[in-house]
């Protein structure tokens, strides 16, 4: 059996999903559509990219930050 990769969707990342739409919030808020922004070429939508990225960052450490500190609680309450 062979099977072709064209056929089968890219894997990706677990957070990927959580991200894209951590940067669209970020843009929303400010008023702009993430779609848009990628389009331009401009320094100041590069700027906007750069600053929802690192917010996205920030908050993807935040969550996996507290499913650490979830799993530290439950893992020593079973001891």
């Amino acid at each position: 059996m062979v099977i072709d990769i064209r056929d089968t969707a890219p894997l990706e990342e677990p957070e990927a999903r959580l991200e894209r739409a951590l940067i669209d919030e970020f843009l929303r808020a400010l008023g702009h559509e993430a779609a848009a922004l990628r389009l331009r070429k401009d320094e100041a939508a590069r700027e906007l990219l750069k600053q929802a990225s690192a917010y996205a960052a920030a908050r993807l450490t935040e969550v996996e930050s507290r499913a650490h500190y979830v799993h530290d609680i439950h893992g020593s309450a079973r001891k």
